[in-house]
């Protein structure tokens, strides 16, 4: 496969970490795992969704069932210890790699959508007062849009929503009209999960402060693919997801100001987040255990540390050029076409295209990329008020990682104009 590229990459080595990308597909799916019945080379551009996990990942979480398996915090014996020492180093790890200021600022939930609802359920019901407003964007995922409608909904304040223009960018002069002296909360997706677009996330939170407003910054799709720091963004609160970024699945971040974060009430409650329980009351434990209730995600936590180590190994300036590369090649390839609409802007956009082929639904052309090895995501990518506004019911996304090469794109583009012959 082609690995040549401007970002420096030795792409061939990388995908030696990743087994899965040599296996081969189209057997019975309905028996998870290789079968008998494969006979096709796997081609996948469904990274936005999930990423694959390198061998370096899974050897360290087999490590820790192997070696050191315990629970963690109050245990007095040695594996317990271990375990402690792991998982709270995990926490100061992901401080150091988005640059906030220590393990107290780093909350570790199941994904990106809890980390939204973890906020709405403790900032949203104790703060936001009737009168009041959020300001969000229509590119938003479900996990932030839904749950701000429905955090508004019940304390009777309103959403606002920022409007894209023709290319898919914000409209910052709507943005900076929609937010006012009554904004308590500003939220942007750092990423466009459809669009591609890479918005301006500080020049978003500089909005939201001037109005005394809160900024919570969603960066499943930028913390895999590029450098961010918290600290120079001045975000407020930003989340993202383990398994976009090499983890394992059932880890997610939420970052937050240590001074916001200890004036918030707990989430959950139960064992772990408490420092003392008596008949009459409780008190909580100090940051960041007082959001992390019961039985953390420990082995998921030492796997997201392999991640992080794993992607500075690389480079994540060495990785955003290579997304940027990969992006606009597909771009240009898919732009030959003058049957396929591209959603997005065609310049400085994250590792994504999503599109559409005239006349054939995205569940049919995914279906059809699928029978020749090429794995794509298809539908509203949990995007469904954005696709009202491009007034499509679905497109097809593909989406690319450090181990993607170009000729895989090739691959993409020769199924599409299969497709285009098949239903034309």
């Amino acid at each position: 496969m082609a690995t040549s590229d401007v970002s420096g990459l030795d792409v061939e080595a990388i995908r030696e970490d990743f087994p899965i990308l040599d296996r081969k597909i189209g057997g019975d799916v309905t028996v998870p795992g290789p079968d008998e019945g494969d006979d096709k080379p796997l081609y996948y551009l469904d990274n936005a969704a999930t990423s694959h996990t390198p061998r370096q990942v899974v050897e360290a979480m087999t490590e820790y069932y192997y070696e050191y398996n315990s629970n963690v915090h109050r245990g007095i014996h040695s594996l317990s210890q271990e375990a402690s020492v792991a998982y709270e180093q995990a926490h100061d790890r992901v401080a150091e790699f988005i640059g906030a200021d220590g393990r107290e600022e780093i909350v570790f939930t199941k994904n990106t959508t809890e980390a939204f609802n973890l906020l709405a359920y403790t900032w949203g019901l104790t703060e936001l007062e009737p009168g009041q407003n959020v300001v969000t964007t229509q590119m938003e995922h479900h996990a932030s849009l839904v749950t701000w409608q429905q955090l508004c909904e019940k304390q009777g304040a309103e959403v606002r929503y920022v409007e894209i223009d023709d290319d898919g960018r914000l409209d910052m002069d709507d943005f900076r009209a929609k937010v006012d002296d009554d904004t308590a909360m500003v939220s942007a997706v750092h990423v466009s999960n459809t669009l591609g677009t890479v918005n301006p996330v500080t020049e978003i939170t500089e909005i939201a402060h001037e109005h005394g407003a809160l900024s919570f910054i969603d960066g499943a799709q930028a913390v895999p693919t590029r450098p961010v720091d918290v600290a120079e963004i001045d975000a407020d609160f930003y989340a993202f997801s383990g398994h976009k970024m090499l983890g394992p699945t059932g880890i997610g971040v939420l970052y937050g100001k240590r001074d916001l974060l200890e004036d918030l009430p707990p989430f959950l409650v139960g064992g772990s987040m408490i420092r003392r329980v008596e008949f009459e009351g409780a008190t909580w434990e100090d940051l960041p255990w007082k959001f992390e209730a019961g039985t953390p995600p420990i082995a998921e936590a030492i796997g997201l540390t392999a991640a992080i180590d794993y992607l500075e190994d690389v480079g994540m300036e060495a990785i955003e050029r290579r997304e940027w590369e990969l992006a606009s090649y597909a771009y240009e390839r898919l732009n030959e076409f003058d049957d396929i609409e591209i959603y997005g802007p065609e310049t400085d956009r994250g590792g994504l295209v999503s599109f559409n082929l005239e006349g054939v639904h995205a569940h049919d052309l995914s279906s059809i990329l699928d029978d020749h090895g090429v794995a794509v995501r298809a539908g509203d990518h949990c995007t469904q008020p954005l696709h009202d506004v491009l007034d499509v019911p679905a497109s097809t996304r593909a989406s690319f990682y450090l181990y993607n090469t170009t000729d895989e794109i090739d691959e993409l583009i020769e199924a599409v104009d299969t497709a285009r012959q098949l239903f034309a």
